[in-house]
């Protein structure tokens, strides 16, 4: 499998390598090995497979079907457009957010795992979007990453998965 991220790509190849050492020094392997191993590995496929499928609908969304109704985006005055941005406008903080964790939280349901697949994959496709823009994204878009995260963390507090974890 080859995902570009680091960070779980890293852990997978630390785990990994903990078990066939283990394997090549004739020591015994946990069951808890063999899970860590296969939640990593679940977890990369995950987020490769949020990735694509994120990809696929990005390729193919219009406006309309994320629900904005209003004025194409070139006729808008610029009054009109920094409504749309403004805290309460459709593209502002509060109902981005709410589109971004909703998207998660409705696919996901109460599947711990996939809650953190979900909010793993929306981080990487937020470093993505971030480094296509050449690093440093407008302030708006932390506002509003922050508050779908939040809000997936939220979720996965009230069903009693640990948030401290998923953090890094």
């Amino acid at each position: 499998m080859n995902i570009d991220n680091s960070f779980m790509s890293s852990a997978y190849k630390d785990i990994t390598a903990s078990v066939n050492e283990k394997i090549k020094d004739n020591k015994n392997i946990t069951g808890k090995d063999i899970t860590n191993q296969y939640l990593a590995e679940y977890q990369l496929q995950m987020m490769s497979e949020s990735k694509i499928e994120t990809g696929k609908q990005a390729d193919m969304l219009t406006l309309a079907d994320i629900g904005y109704k209003g004025k194409p985006i070139a006729d808008l005055s610029q009054n009109e457009a920094k409504a749309l941005v403004a805290e309460d406008g459709f593209f502002g903080v509060t109902q981005t957010s709410e589109r971004i964790a909703g998207f998660v939280l409705s696919g996901a349901g109460d599947d711990v795992d996939m809650l953190k697949a979900g909010r793993a994959g929306i981080l990487q496709g937020f470093k993505e979007a971030g480094d296509m823009w050449g690093g440093q994204l407008p302030d708006i878009s932390y506002e509003t990453i922050n508050k779908a995260v939040e809000m997936i963390d939220n979720r996965l507090s009230e069903l009693g998965a640990s948030v401290m974890d998923i953090n890094a």
